[in-house]
């Protein structure tokens, strides 16, 4: 195992991730990012982005290339395929992460690895990821103008996201394993009374067992969990909001993490409780979970981590608190 010295090191290859590492490589630093996968992220799983402020219309995979260009352009050095599995300070203040092949010796570390939507499980979910199965309505909805698509889901999200369909498409059905939602009650009365406009139809005790189709989703083979009765419901879409599962098991210990897994940081400057590590993007609590935040996450810690390499007293100034909100 080799030790690699560099001025900022950054966990993670999408767009927060790489986004960070423009910044700080355009600032002449030594800039090294991680990243276990292919850089993108899950943007690279998008067919098309056409919310991001400034650009028209691009595929996921394409922005992800672009951003990643972007930072080696300016200097950037990209390790595809290095996964880190650990964190800590160093006496002198640095700090180390490991990734098992090597160790990696930072002055500044930014966390942006990442979260992954929890998925179903279910035959077809994965072979239409992207083409007509989503887990992002606000990416999504337009896609879907006056088509039938269904909603999978229980909390704040599924049902705000669900509401957010119906204002594009024909028709949404709800799917929801259990006979209540989870989500706070305003928001469950807000659902129920859209649904009496007729576009939203709401299944309890039912799920997902199959998402059929050939080149396109034709439809879902739906199962009442208490009849076990089943029925083939056609639509042109599925919708999975069953929440984000963050990629930070190799944090636990060493850098404080909320209930589920995403990361504590002062929401002000995005630092974290170990000083000169700052986290980007929807690994993080409060996270928008959306493209333009996570590349501004990146671009903020690039900016507020210069305080911190003047005067590394700076991290407990400022009102500085490391929240999980």
């Amino acid at each position: 195992m080799s030790q690699v010295k560099t001025d900022i090191l950054i966990v993670g290859g999408g767009p927060a991730g790489l986004a960070a590492g423009l910044y700080t490589a355009r600032d002449r630093n030594d800039t090294i990012i991680l990243d276990k996968y292919m850089p993108g992220g899950q943007i690279n799983l998008t067919e098309k982005v056409e919310n991001y402020p400034g650009v028209k219309e691009v595929a996921g995979f394409e922005l992800g290339q672009i951003l990643m260009q972007q930072a080696q352009g300016f200097g950037a050095d990209i390790k595809i395929g290095a996964e880190a599995q650990g964190i800590k300070k160093l006496d002198d203040g640095m700090i180390e992460v490991d990734t098992g092949d090597n160790t990696y010796v930072a002055k500044i570390v930014i966390l942006a690895p990442g979260s992954a939507y929890r998925h179903l499980g279910v035959p077809g979910e994965e072979k239409f990821t992207g083409t007509g199965v989503s887990y992002c309505g606000t990416c999504d909805a337009p896609f879907f103008k006056d088509k039938h698509v269904i909603a999978v889901g229980g909390g704040n999200t599924a049902l705000e996201d669900t509401m957010h369909l119906a204002k594009f498409a024909s028709k949404v059905t709800l799917c929801h394993r259990r006979n209540e939602f989870r989500a706070t009650k305003i928001i469950v009365e807000e659902l129920i009374e859209e649904a009496k406009k007729g576009i939203i139809d709401i299944r309890y005790d039912t799920v997902i067992e199959t998402i059929n189709g050939e080149n396109a989703v034709q439809s879902a083979t739906l199962k009442n969990v208490k009849t076990n009765e089943t029925e083939e419901l056609p639509c042109d879409g599925v919708f999975v909001f069953v929440g984000m599962v963050p990629s930070t098991g190799f944090l636990k210990g060493s850098i404080d993490l909320d209930d589920h897994g995403f990361i504590k940081c002062d929401p002000a400057y995005l630092r974290t409780n170990m000083p000169g590590v700052f986290v980007a993007g929807d690994c993080r609590v409060g996270a928008a979970m959306q493209l333009a935040t996570a590349i501004g996450d990146g671009v903020a810690t690039a900016i507020f981590m210069k305080e911190y390499l003047r005067d590394p007293s700076w991290w407990q100034r400022d009102n500085f608190q490391s929240q999980g909100y």
